[in-house]
C-alpha cells in the first residue's frame, strides 16, 4: 500500500474509534455547508423567478402613477389624489417619440357573476395598447377595440383564473357576465401569466375598456395610472426622462423652485433592481449563518484534533521511534482533519440539496441546483479542515519522541 493509502487508512481508523464524537464534531461543517448549498440554490432560483415575473409585466415596461405631496410633506402613492388626466395620456402618445405604446388604466375590485357562479376579482380598465404593453396574448377570442373604449361598450376579456372559476370547461366567448349588476359580453380570454413578484395571481383579472370601467363601474374622472412601453430596452431611461419633462411642463411643476412632482414613474429596470436587492439581502443573511456554522465547525475540528493529539501522544512517540518524521506526523493529523471536514461537507451537500427541494415543494419557491455550488461547498469544507487542522497537526509533529514515549 502507498504512503498516502496508509495515511488515509489510519485516518479513517482513528475517526471510527469515536463515531459519535466525530459526528458531533462534523455537525458544524454539515450545517454550514448545507447553508451554503441552500443559499446559492434558493438565491439563484429567487433571482430567476423575479426576472421572469418582471419580464411578464411587459416589454420595456413603464408605469406612471399619482404621487402627491401633503402639507406635512408626506408622499402618497397609488390611491393618492391624482392630477393625471386623459389629456396627459394623449400628450404622451403624441409627443414622446421614445414610447411605442401608451394606455390609461384604472383598477377596482368587484364581484363577477355568471349564472349561479360568482367570483371576487380585479377589474382593470385599459385601452387598446394595454395587451401590447403587457406582452399579453389572447388564448381565444379578441381584444376590445378603440371604438369600444370611446363608446364605453360593455365588453370584457377574462384572465384564466376568472374563466376557470366562472365557466369551468365551458367556452366563455359570447357569454354575458355581470359586474356590479352591469352586463358585460366576454369577447376574449387571456393566456396564463402566473404569479407576480408580490405573489399575486396575475390571471385573476377582468379587462374592460378604460372609459367603461371609469364611467360605468367606478364613476370617477381620475386616471388611475398610465402604462407605457419604451420603443427599445436602450431607450427606457430616455423615455422616462422625456415623460418626466412633459408631465412637469403640463402640470406646471418648477423643480428649481423646490416643487415636488405630483406623479411617480417606475420602470422595469428599477423593479428588477429592487428584487435583486431583496434577493441579495436574503442571501447575505443565509451566508452569515453559513459562515458562523463553518467557523464553529472549524473550531470543533481543531478542538477534537488537539484532544486526539493528547490521547495519541504515546502512539506518536512510537511512530517517531521507528522512523516516522515530523512531516509524516503532520500529514497524518492534517489528513484526519480534512477527512472529517470533507465527510461533513459531503453530508452537508446532501442536506442542502434536500433543503432546496423541500422549499421548492412546500413553499413553492424555485430553486437552481448548480454544480458550481456543490464544488464550492466541497472546497469550503476542505479548506476549513486544512485551516483548523493545521495547528494540531503542527503540534503533533513537534512532540519530543522521548517525552512522547514516556507519556501515560
Amino acid at each position: 500500500m502507498t504512503k498516502t493509502g496508509n495515511i488515509l487508512k489510519v485516518a479513517f481508523r482513528a475517526l471510527s474509534r469515536n463515531k459519535l464524537r466525530s459526528l458531533l464534531t462534523a455537525l458544524g461543517i454539515i450545517i454550514g455547508v448545507a447553508c451554503v448549498v441552500a443559499t446559492i440554490g434558493i438565491g439563484d432560483g429567487a433571482r430567476l423567478q423575479a426576472e421572469n415575473q418582471l419580464k411578464s409585466l411587459g416589454t420595456n415596461f413603464l408605469m406612471i402613477f399619482p404621487g402627491t405631496t401633503t402639507s406635512s410633506g408626506a408622499r402618497t402613492g397609488w390611491g393618492g389624489s391624482s392630477r393625471l388626466s386623459g389629456d396627459d395620456v394623449e400628450a404622451l402618445k403624441r409627443e414622446v417619440s421614445t414610447v411605442s405604446y401608451v394606455s390609461a388604466t384604472i383598477r377596482t375590485v368587484a364581484q363577477v357573476i355568471y349564472g349561479n357562479q360568482n367570483w371576487s376579482t380585479s377589474i382593470q380598465g385599459g385601452e387598446v395598447d394595454w395587451p401590447l404593453i403587457r406582452s399579453w396574448n389572447l388564448s381565444s377570442g379578441q381584444f376590445f377595440t378603440d371604438q369600444d373604449n370611446r363608446t364605453t361598450s360593455k365588453v370584457c376579456v377574462l384572465g384564466q383564473t376568472v374563466k376557470t372559476n366562472l365557466f369551468g370547461d365551458e367556452d366563455p366567448i359570447g357569454r354575458t357576465i355581470r359586474i356590479k349588476n352591469i352586463p358585460f359580453k366576454v369577447v376574449g380570454i387571456l393566456e396564463s401569466k402566473g404569479g407576480s413578484t408580490m405573489g399575486q395571481d396575475q390571471d385573476d383579472i377582468v379587462i374592460a375598456p378604460y372609459e367603461t370601467v371609469r364611467k360605468k363601474i367606478m364613476g370617477t374622472t381620475a386616471v388611475g395610472a398610465i402604462l407605457a412601453s419604451a420603443a427599445s430596452n436602450e431607450l427606457v431611461e430616455r423615455a422616462q426622462e422625456e415623460i418626466t419633462a412633459l408631465l412637469r411642463q403640463r402640470h406646471r411643476i418648477n423643480k428649481a423652485a423646490g416643487q415636488d412632482d405630483d406623479f411617480m414613474i417606475r420602470s422595469q429596470t428599477e423593479m428588477l433592481r429592487q428584487a435583486e436587492e431583496q434577493s441579495r439581502t436574503m442571501s447575505a443573511l443565509l451566508w452569515s449563518i453559513a459562515g458562523v456554522s463553518l467557523l464553529v465547525g472549524g473550531i470543533g475540528i481543531m478542538n477534537i484534533m488537539l484532544v486526539s493529539v493528547t490521547e495519541r501522544t504515546r502512539e506518536i512517540g512510537v511512530r517517531m521511534a521507528i522512523g516516522a518524521r515530523g512531516g509524516d506526523i503532520r500529514a497524518q493529523f492534517l489528513v484526519e482533519a480534512v477527512v472529517l471536514a470533507v465527510t461533513g461537507g459531503t453530508v452537508g451537500i446532501g442536506l442542502g440539496i434536500g433543503i432546496q427541494r423541500t422549499v421548492a415543494r412546500f413553499a413553492g419557491w424555485p430553486v437552481s441546483v448548480q454544480p458550481s455550488a456543490i464544488w464550492l461547498a466541497f472546497v469550503f469544507s476542505a479548506l476549513v479542515g486544512i485551516a483548523f487542522g493545521f495547528y494540531p497537526a503542527l503540534k503533533a509533529s513537534r512532540l519530543d519522541p522521548i517525552e512522547a514515549l514516556r507519556y501515560e
